[in-house]
């Protein structure tokens, strides 16, 4: 006699979206509490990056704490993604569990190096940050392409084809910007701006699996 236990697939996402969205408006909040940052909505006024919100005192430390585990969490997604393409659509993407352990990789080390000296962390800290968005950003569009092999389409294509399309739309304004902007004092207020509303984008796009897994009942065996 075999025993099967299996769990729910859709809590993964879940925490992938949920934790990195907690703690930076923690972190924020703590910053702005301790006088670090001025108070200001950060989503319209821009007065603050992610990073400088979480970059000094008690949020730094609980950003870096719970940041590298999420980090984790959102490399396991991509790889359960994988599976979840093969099983269902018998589609392989061998290149997307490499891909979500890069994006892991730099979230990891923009969290770890988050509130460091030197120029040599500041590079390790931009970059990390700007590799995970695209490495993130690479894993989705593998996803929609091969969902879009499918017909009738897979109810999971409408809403992370709409996350994609707000990404899109948001590097198209953020390069726009960044030069029409370079040489007035609104540069880094709209830099700021847009950040955070990528981040809104990052946490829409791991929810849009959440809700797409919770409707397919997709669960994984822990013993079989």
């Amino acid at each position: 006699m075999s025993l099967r236990i299996t769990l729910p697939l859709w809590p993964l996402p879940f925490l992938a979206a949920l934790l990195p969205f907690a703690v930076s408006h923690v972190a924020w909040w703590l910053s702005v509490r301790d006088g670090l940052i001025p108070s200001c909505n950060p989503y319209w006024d821009g007065c603050v990056s992610i990073s400088r919100a979480a970059r000094y005192g008690l949020g730094n430390h609980l950003f870096r704490m719970v940041m590298l585990p999420a980090a984790t969490i959102q490399a396991l997604c991509w790889l359960a993604a994988t599976v979840w393409l093969r099983r269902q659509w018998q589609v392989r993407v061998r290149v997307l569990p490499w891909l979500g352990l890069a994006a892991g990789v730099f979230l990891g080390l923009y969290a770890t190096f988050l509130g460091s000296d030197g120029a040599i962390y500041q590079v390790l800290r931009r970059y990390g940050v700007y590799l995970y968005f695209g490495c993130s950003y690479i894993a989705l569009m593998l996803v929609l392409h091969a969902l879009s092999r499918q017909l009738p389409r897979p109810r999971a294509y409408a809403p992370l084809l709409a996350v994609a399309m707000g990404f899109l739309a948001l590097g198209v304004l953020a390069v726009a910007l960044a030069y029409a902007l370079a040489a007035t004092p609104y540069g880094d207020r709209w830099e700021n701006v847009l950040e955070w509303h990528v981040g809104l984008w990052l946490t829409a796009m791991f929810a849009a699996l959440t809700w797409c897994w919770w409707r397919d009942g997709l669960r994984v065996a822990l013993v079989d």
